[in-house]
Formats: C-alpha cells, sequence, structure tokens
C-alpha cells in the first residue's frame, strides 16, 4: 500500500495540502521483559499494531495519519531496575497537549492514543487537555485490552506473559530468545483481597513481586498464536479507527 499515513516518512510536498480525518500517537515504554524479550517490546507492537490497523482503517476510506511514537511510558514502579526509563504523567500531559496544540493548528480535530504499556493512563490526562481544546476529541486505546487473551492463549498474564512472547515471535523472532532461557514470570499478588480484585488500586513494586519482571508464564508461547491474535487484534482496532474518524461531530451520540 502506497504509504500515505506515516509522517515520519512522509515529505512536506506530500502532506501541505492534505487534509486527515484524525491522528494516532502510538505510545509505548521502555523497560525490562523477562529475560527473553528486548527492552523495547512496547515499543516494537504498539508501531506494528498502530500500522496495520491504520493500513485497515484507510481500506475502509478514513484518511488516517500515524504519528511518530513516545517511546517512554511512566515506569514509577521499576525504578530500581538498571535502565528503565521512566517519565512522569505530568510530563506526559505536557506532551499531549504540545501533539493537540500543533494538530489543532494544522486542521485535525481527532486525536487517538493508542497506548502500549500497562503503567499509562491517559485518562486525567485527556480531561485536562480536552478541557484546553474543547474542540477536538481526544481519546485513548488500549491494545492489550482489546480481544479476550483466555480465547487465543493458555497462560495469560500481563507482563512479557505467553501473549506478548507470542506477538514478538511472530512479528520480530530475531530478537526473541530461546524460551528456556527465559524466567518462569512466577509472581506475587496482593495480600490485601480488593487490590487483587482491582476495584482498589496501589502500584506494584516490580522487583518485589517478580524475579525475571516477568508477570504471566510465557513456556506455551508460539508464533502461531501470536499471528492469529496479531490478525484478529488488527481488524478490530482497524474497524474502531475507522468509526472515529469518519463519524461526524453531530452523529457522536445516539439513542
Amino acid at each position: 500500500m502506497e504509504n500515505s499515513y506515516d509522517l515520519k516518512q512522509l515529505n512536506y510536498k506530500e502532506v501541505k495540502n492534505r487534509k486527515y480525518d484524525i491522528a494516532i500517537l502510538p505510545w509505548g515504554a521502555t523497560e525490562a521483559h523477562n529475560y527473553h524479550l528486548p527492552y523495547g517490546t512496547d515499543n516494537y507492537e504498539v508501531n506494528i499494531v498502530t500500522n496495520r490497523s491504520a493500513e485497515i482503517a484507510l481500506e475502509y476510506g478514513a484518511k488516517v495519519l500515524v504519528l511518530p511514537a513516545i517511546s517512554y511510558g511512566v515506569n514509577t514502579g521499576q525504578t530500581d531496575i538498571p535502565y528503565v526509563m521512566n517519565i512522569m504523567p505530568s510530563t506526559q500531559k505536557l506532551i499531549v497537549e504540545d501533539i493537540a496544540a500543533s494538530l489543532q493548528r494544522s486542521g485535525v480535530r481527532k486525536l487517538l492514543i493508542l497506548n502500549g504499556h500497562g503503567g499509562n493512563d491517559f485518562k486525567t490526562i485527556i480531561r485536562e487537555t480536552g478541557h484546553k481544546f474543547p474542540d477536538m476529541c481526544i481519546c485513548s486505546a488500549n491494545w492489550f485490552q482489546v480481544l479476550d487473551h483466555n480465547q487465543y492463549f493458555d497462560y495469560p498474564g500481563d507482563h512479557a506473559d505467553e501473549m506478548e512472547t507470542s506477538l514478538m515471535m511472530h512479528l520480530y523472532p530475531e530478537l526473541v530468545l530461546p524460551l528456556d532461557e527465559a524466567g518462569n514470570g512466577q509472581h506475587k499478588k496482593f495480600t490485601v483481597q480488593g487490590l487483587n480484585e482491582k476495584w482498589a488500586w496501589t502500584e506494584r513494586k516490580w522487583t518485589e513481586i517478580t524475579n525475571d519482571t516477568g508477570v504471566g508464564n510465557p513456556s506455551h508461547a508460539s508464533a502461531e498464536k501470536g499471528e492469529t491474535f496479531f490478525n484478529d487484534l488488527c481488524q478490530k482496532i482497524g474497524t474502531f479507527i475507522y468509526e472515529l474518524a469518519t463519524t461526524p461531530w453531530d452523529k457522536f451520540y445516539s439513542y
């Protein structure tokens, strides 16, 4: 497909008279992913999920612009792990506001933050940024929450688990160490039940809950599982992007 959506590859001649329905900002993180996956796992995943989903939305007829990704996320619970890169939510807020301002000046009124890292939470940021730019629709989506992992994997977790390992084995096999070099992803739960039930929340201290930085057993991962999951995932996100991009403002709500 002709690349008409990836801003970092486009030039001024191509975009100066082009109008887009929506801009997508992929947002990842740089952090340890067990012993067998790279620190950039979240970034590899969110970039390719964004690009393939954007292509699907384009095929449906949406005018989509993919912005260069942000590769640093909120990792305040992992600062004692070497080379984990942390930025604060207050920093994220400033970045989102500046990007929203840039898009508004260019005539783009819809922004989707496609998030690839569990430590990132954009709800309050979107509330504040939306208040500052009331004529823009700003929303976020966590790609890792789109599908029911139990339908695809035997041992779902939430970090460097069977799902992430399978996805990376399919997309970037050269970056994945043999599974016999991976930790087992065994992890501790909270002793306070409400925190396990997730109606109460506090941050997990990563080096106290896991020995290998993984949460979830990756031993049953396979590239075949990753391929099936990836295709279904991008189809659903691509449809969502198309609907979000092409729904007029006066049709955004209905009974």
